[in-house]
């Protein structure tokens, strides 16, 4: 596996220009949990950034039933890759089928990055946002106070919360 840093430059946090909202909610992300040694990763669209216990962090959300689910519980580090649009159809088949059961990056050309942290990227990725996990917690269905939201889980499949503090962002070097 490559190492980022043929690929990737390292940014400072106060230059990013991103809206969490499109970047997150319509474009979507790769979630990958795992090292060099052994990870997966899936496609997400929930999920945001902030300033929480004094630290710029990411928080994601992953139902237990995922592949993904395991390496992130597992380990101390996830990463966040947002890729251009021409990457769409590639994080539409990562958040279809299961790194159980097939290759993704086989199927989909992505190229797996070792990042400085211990984590996994892309090299296609526009930008990859790198955390150490810093909180863990179950979504439970008495905590909604709207009722309607209880309609995202008609298989009673809840999410867990991780909060990580983000240790670097990088930045796509273009080739």
């Amino acid at each position: 596996m490559d190492h980022a840093a043929t690929y990737l430059t390292k940014v400072d946090i106060n230059s990013l220009q991103f809206n969490p909202c499109i970047e997150i909610g319509r474009n979507w992300m790769l979630i990958t949990g795992g090292s060099p040694d052994a990870w997966n990763t899936m496609t997400a669209s929930w999920g945001g950034m902030g300033h929480l216990w004094n630290k710029d962090v990411c928080f994601i959300f992953v139902r237990r039933n995922r592949h993904t689910w395991k390496f992130i519980q597992e380990g101390d580090r996830f990463s966040l890759s947002f890729f251009d649009p021409t990457w769409k159809k590639a994080l539409a088949y990562c958040g279809s089928v299961s790194g159980r059961d097939v290759d993704k990056t086989v199927e989909t050309g992505l190229q797996p990055l070792a990042l400085p942290g211990g984590s996994v990227a892309f090299r296609q990725a526009r930008f990859v946002v790198e955390c150490r996990k810093l909180y863990t917690g179950q979504i439970a269905p008495e905590g909604f106070l709207d009722p309607s939201l209880l309609d995202n889980y008609p298989e009673k499949q809840w999410h867990d919360m991780y909060v990580g503090e983000i240790t670097g962002i990088f930045s796509g070097r273009t080739e």
